[in-house]
């Protein structure tokens, strides 16, 4: 689903030359779920940004499905993150005019779908999420837990092959942060998502199938995880 070739990125800041990313080669295979962790500052938020089409890499290549990504326009990446990629950020970023049911519809109009067909996938995706109930709620009237619920179906309704989550729980206390990874963990195998999370959080990470960890801006090592689900 993803393959990364030599995969390097830097950033100027006023005569120093920063280097995000080394060098970084990796295949994740469809259907996987893998976390990446490591110190802030060590690359796993621009390895993020760079598979969703945010940045440009210095050098390397990106292949999503089999395509390189290294020549696509920005009209090209729009349409792959409104066809193929899912995102969900720390942030939520959620439209704070629109109601729960109005930020899930929004990409789904964006792409071109109206009528029953919003309507239906945002009932379905709501219903994934558990947040039924508070559809018609905006977001300053919705916890943080809430609010990443719905950041969720957002991401879920065009029914992406690729999610990506960057710090899904880092603006939720732990026991917020603990029901949200497990929901991302249920939503993903049930749909049979590939599934890139970037956590701080050794516990998050153990919900994946297995974790990479990142120190300047290099894989240094893969843990394989149990099977169980981690939920606790």
């Amino acid at each position: 689903m993803v393959i990364l070739k030599q995969l390097s990125k830097t950033y100027s800041r006023g005569e120093a030359t920063v280097a995000a990313l080394r060098d970084v080669n990796l295949e994740i295979r469809r259907g996987e779920f893998c976390a990446f962790v490591g110190p802030s500052g060590c690359g796993k938020s621009t390895l993020l940004n760079l598979i969703a089409g945010l940045d440009v890499p210095t050098s390397g290549d990106i292949l999503l499905d089999g395509r390189s990504t290294r020549n696509l326009t920005s009209h090209e990446w729009t349409t792959i993150r409104r066809e193929t990629v899912g995102i969900v950020f720390q942030a939520f970023h959620l439209v704070h005019g629109l109601t729960a049911e109005e930020n899930i519809a929004l990409p789904l109009m964006l792409r071109g779908d109206v009528g029953r067909a919003v309507t239906t996938r945002v009932d379905e995706v709501l219903e994934m999420v558990g947040m039924s109930g508070r559809r018609r709620h905006r977001p300053g009237e919705l916890s943080g837990g809430e609010q990443q619920r719905v950041a969720i179906a957002r991401a879920l309704a065009h029914r992406p092959r690729l999610l990506l989550a960057d710090e899904p729980t880092g603006n939720l206390d732990s026991h917020q942060g603990a029901d949200i990874m497990t929901l991302i963990r249920a939503l993903a195998k049930a749909g049979q998502q590939t599934v890139l999370l970037v956590t701080h959080s050794a516990h998050s990470a153990q919900i994946a199938d297995y974790t990479w960890t990142m120190q300047d801006g290099r894989l240094v090592g893969r843990t394989e995880q149990a099977s169980e689900l981690v939920t606790s």
